[in-house]
This record gives structure tokens, sequence and C-alpha cells, in this order.
């Protein structure tokens, strides 16, 4: 079950990061890689500080899935 949580943690991170970036409504499946990928950046690069859910520092997950959203989007040359 623990799983599911951070699937759909994850899945929230990439929706705030897509949102952030403008870069959203590119679907779940990219929201959810998104999130648990920045999640792993950003925790690695910055550490598991500040509000943690789903077992996911929050700041720093979603500062990662910025920096995914963001260089994916420029390697797929979306605007």
């Amino acid at each position: 079950m623990g799983w599911l949580w951070t699937i759909i943690v994850g899945g929230i991170i990439g929706a705030i990061a897509g949102a952030i970036t403008n870069r959203g409504g590119s679907g779940i499946i990219f929201n959810v890689i998104a999130g648990l990928i920045g999640s792993s950046i950003g925790q690695a690069i910055l550490g598991s500080w500040g509000p943690s859910l789903g077992g996911m520092a929050l700041i720093p997950s979603i500062i990662g899935a910025i920096i995914v959203v963001a260089v994916v989007s420029f390697v797929l040359g979306r605007r």
C-alpha cells in the first residue's frame, strides 16, 4: 500500500512542477514519472528537509521535479 501512496504523491508533485513551469497537460503518466524522478534528484542534491509526505520531502522533491520537467521540455523542444 505504501507504493500506491508514493505514486499518488509523485503525480501531485509532477503536476505542481508542470504548473509552475507552464508545461502542464503532459499527462498523468508523465507527472508521476517526473515527480518520482524529480523527488530522487531533489533529495539527492538538496537533502530531505521540510515537510514529508509519502516518503518524500516535498520542497526538494518539487524543486527536483521542476528541473526534470524543464530539462525534458528543453530536450523535446516543447513550448
